[in-house]
């Protein structure tokens, strides 16, 4: 499988530190909105340098016939994991899957306590119907696991997740999740995320309708978001911040689409910044989109030249996040952050099940 990493750009003088901002902790939004696509809207023009405030639905008016609206169609799975070691039942452990290793039943995956989870060791999970044996250590001190269960009961490893596992929610959601749904997309099909692509939880089937009704084409493509979407910069220079690499896949029909409509003079707004990523790792100096599956760990951050995108929908990102990076190389750092005290101001709800804004 090739793997791309495509830190290609020049050297920066700017910090994680200079994409921080005040984010008071009242604004971090802990349900989604109901229904989804009643969240706020701000909708910034880039060429004009100007921002409107709206409500989510109203995106269908700032979407033009021969558009391209790409979505990302990865499903997030119950990785979340609680058992303990084999003949150890005081000795608990935690597991939270991130991405297959070769085969459905090789994952790599997050452990706490790591000290628990030495090679060889087995980990009870859902009381016996899954078993998890440590056969190495990956970067950053990952675990690489085989899964075992009855098959016999179970189709596959994800029938086994949807009795044993937890949906990972992201650590600054400290409210239970009462419906597991609204933490998944409409259009979620392709199983393999540890996390949502969240700029996606606000559309409603009946809008995508009638955005298709409009003549907007809707493309999936598919990143199985994992710890490259989220790890922390650690990294004082951001060029020196690695991406943890994610699964992509865009198909010859979905490229076609894309790059079709483009040359008419359609415009090509991607549904997150996964959906981003995926076209910039698909992508050719020239514009085209090309079909792939494969490995990313494309790093988009201020200087980046977009080839594929025109257009972007997606939340309010963490301080010092690649996320806020990557929006910032669509609009300018300052002008971003001056979005985001906007935000701030107008009390805007933030982060996974925030509000969202469209960048054209």
């Amino acid at each position: 499988m090739e793997t791309i990493i495509k830190n290609e750009l020049p050297d920066t003088k700017l910090t994680t530190a200079d994409f921080d901002y005040y984010l008071p902790e009242e604004l971090i939004a802990q349900h989604a909105a109901e229904p989804r696509d009643s969240s706020r809207l701000l909708v910034i023009d880039r060429k004009n340098n100007t921002h409107e405030d709206k409500i989510f639905r109203d995106i269908i008016d700032y979407l033009n016939p021969g558009d391209t609206l790409v979505i990302n169609d990865s499903k997030v799975i119950p990785a979340r994991l609680y058992g303990y070691v084999e003949g150890r039942p005081e000795a608990l452990i935690e597991l939270l899957l991130l991405r297959i290793r070769g085969s459905e039943n090789v994952w790599e995956c997050l452990v706490k306590p790591g000290k628990r989870a030495r090679v060889g060791y087995t980990v009870i999970l859902g009381d016996g119907i899954c078993r998890a044996t440590v056969t190495a250590i990956a970067e950053e001190g990952n675990r690489i696991v085989t899964l075992e269960y009855d098959h016999t009961k179970y189709t596959n490893i994800y029938e086994v997740l949807d009795i044993i596992g937890v949906m990972p929610l992201p650590p600054y959601i400290t409210e239970k999740l009462e419906d597991r749904n609204r933490y998944q997309t409409v259009y979620a099909r392709e199983e393999g995320s540890a996390a949502a692509p969240t700029a996606g939880l606000h559309f409603t089937t009946e809008l995508l309708d009638r955005i298709r009704a409009k003549g907007i084409e809707v493309v999936p493509v598919m990143l199985h978001v994992g710890l490259g979407t989220f790890r922390p910069v650690k990294e004082s220079r951001i060029e020196d911040h690695i991406m943890h690499t994610e699964y992509i896949c865009v198909t010859q029909e979905a490229a076609d689409k894309i790059n079709s409509r483009r040359a008419a003079g359609g415009r090509t707004v991607c549904v997150g910044t996964t959906s981003c990523r995926t076209l910039g790792s698909a992508s050719t100096d020239d514009g085209l989109v090309h079909p792939i599956c494969a490995d990313t760990g494309i790093f988009i951050y201020p200087g980046y030249k977009f080839k594929a995108v025109d257009a972007l929908i997606t939340n309010f990102h963490l301080p010092e996040s690649t996320l806020l990076m990557l929006v910032s190389a669509l609009y300018s750092r300052e002008k971003m952050l001056e979005i985001y005290k906007y935000a701030v101001e107008n009390r805007y709800r933030f982060f996974s099940f925030g509000d969202a804004m469209f960048i054209q």
